[in-house]
């Protein structure tokens, strides 16, 4: 949190003016406003300084400082953070192992991740392309039809392998 210029700390001749009640009280020079706040045993706080005159509150410095902490508490709940998870999947997978990657990739996509399906294919599977891309089709509709998706990022071929990311619909 930035720190909060209040009475002699700020740095501007004239302030325009925002009483405890919120009423506008106009521009005012710097002195008389603190004056102001001063003889109501309120301190005089600049909310912004990006406007000329910048604009100034009277109030209660510690209560001023508590609202914007509990702000920035509230934004900071309301965000979720996403991970990109990755499952890996093998060239000879059976189709039993392919439902349970599925599962488990249902399971990162209710946390609100996004997940990366990816195939290595190494040696001569590289040469059978075709059958890997079906692999990993399969896998998306099993998953799909856990959990709908959303193809973040087509399914791709990649110098050692098929990659696509995904995200709950």
């Amino acid at each position: 949190m930035e720190k909060v210029a209040i009475n002699n700390f700020i740095r501007a001749k004239e302030v325009r003016v925002i009483g405890s009640a919120g009423e506008q009280l106009g521009i005012m020079n710097i002195f008389s406003a603190i004056e102001l706040a001063k003889s109501q045993g309120l301190d005089l706080i600049q909310v912004t300084e990006k406007v000329e005159p910048p604009v100034c509150r009277i109030g209660n410095y510690g209560k001023y400082l508590y609202s914007l902490q509990k702000k920035e508490r509230k934004i900071k709940v309301n965000t979720k953070i996403t991970k990109l998870k990755e499952i890996q999947i093998g060239f000879n997978i059976s189709p039993h192992d392919i439902e349970v990657k599925a599962k488990q990739a249902e399971k990162f996509l209710k946390g609100g991740d996004k997940v990366k399906v990816s195939m290595v294919l190494k040696g001569r599977e590289k040469a059978m392309g075709d059958l890997a891309k079906s692999k990993v089709i399969f896998f998306l509709e099993t998953t799909d039809k856990l959990i709908p998706i959303k193809v973040e990022r087509e399914l791709k071929r990649e110098p050692k392998g098929f990659t696509a990311i995904v995200s709950k619909e």
